[in-house]
């Protein structure tokens, strides 16, 4: 999904407890302890990643992956992902029980009929009972706005241009929410231009995406040429890459993308690995790295030897 994945799972790294309060049952306390975080789930970067939860006093995982559509490979990717992660959690704690998983799909375009609630990969063989796994589907391009608003959060705002009633006059209060929402000026920058990027996917043909830039642009005069993203970050390495007919403008940005993850300029062994690591093995390997893992996990990731992809 290119940079519609790589905004929304930042946004959702800011902002995890907003993102976990669609999927809990209402009313139930819940706490956030942090991402799942391993060697083992590391070998599916591509994959967005797990919740460590606390729902009404009992250990959850919840696990959401944004889809551009319910395609055929999506529940393949489901299950094998579940797999990952519960191998990750036993090794973890193989004296415990593994805590109850639940994947959430959250497509962002696809056919105007509605989409099935719950997706399934079953693995059994036919006329055996069901063996295989079942996945919650969150199609947010068939919700409307106020369901979008009704989340409590300016995270589930970005998603309105998808909505099926999305118009002008909505997305002009939806920008007048998300300004007063923001805790920083940086993440009003990403929330509008994540809210932007799902105007581009437009399921539904309302053609919003100029009118909206004009509604933030009128909001706060150049916020969005202030505000250097993920996005816009990748997508300028990959323009400049073709041009040059290499990986090293991707791998600069890289870099770019590093310091603004740990706070700090990558030193030149590890500037060096993540050029070596965009070449080996692709630099949307290296950038779900710089993504998912934090600090010292990072550091260690640098550190090893390359896995050619």
């Amino acid at each position: 999904m290119g940079d519609a994945d790589i905004t929304l799972r930042h946004l959702a790294r800011r902002r995890p407890e907003d993102l976990v309060r669609a999927f809990v049952p209402e009313g139930c306390p819940t706490d956030v302890l942090g991402w799942v975080d391993s060697q083992v789930t590391n070998i599916e970067r591509r994959l967005d990643k797990a919740l460590r939860l606390r729902v009404d006093g009992e250990p959850r995982v919840l696990h959401v992956e944004f889809c551009f559509e319910l395609r055929e490979n999506v529940p393949d990717r489901v299950f094998e992902y579940l797999g990952f992660l519960f191998a990750a959690l036993r090794l973890e704690a193989p004296d415990e029980p593994v805590p109850p998983i639940e994947s959430v799909a959250v497509v962002l375009s696809g056919r105007k009929r509605r989409l099935p609630v719950t997706g399934k990969r079953r693995v059994a063989w036919p006329g055996r009972p069901f063996s295989g796994v079942h996945f919650r589907v969150d199609a947010v391009y068939q919700r409307k706005v106020g369901e979008l608003r009704a989340r409590g959060s300016v995270l589930w705002l970005v998603f309105a241009p998808l909505a099926r009633d999305a118009t002008a006059a909505a997305l002009q209060e939806v920008v007048a929410e998300i300004h007063a929402g923001a805790r920083t000026a940086e993440e009003r920058g990403e929330l509008y231009t994540a809210l932007l990027v799902m105007a581009t996917i437009d399921p539904w043909r309302h053609n919003l995406r100029k009118e909206l830039v004009m509604m933030v642009e009128d909001k706060e005069e150049g916020l969005l040429r202030r505000t250097p993203i993920i996005g816009e970050m990748i997508i300028e390495a990959e323009q400049r890459g073709e041009q040059r007919g290499e990986q090293r403008a991707i791998a600069e940005l890289l870099g770019r993308l590093f310091a603004r993850r740990i706070g700090r300029q990558p030193t030149a062994e590890e500037e060096r690995s993540i050029v070596e690591r965009a070449r080996a093995m692709s630099p949307g390997e290296v950038e779900d790295a710089l993504l998912d893992l934090e600090g010292e996990a990072l550091a260690r990731w640098l550190a090893e030897p390359i896995r050619s992809s």
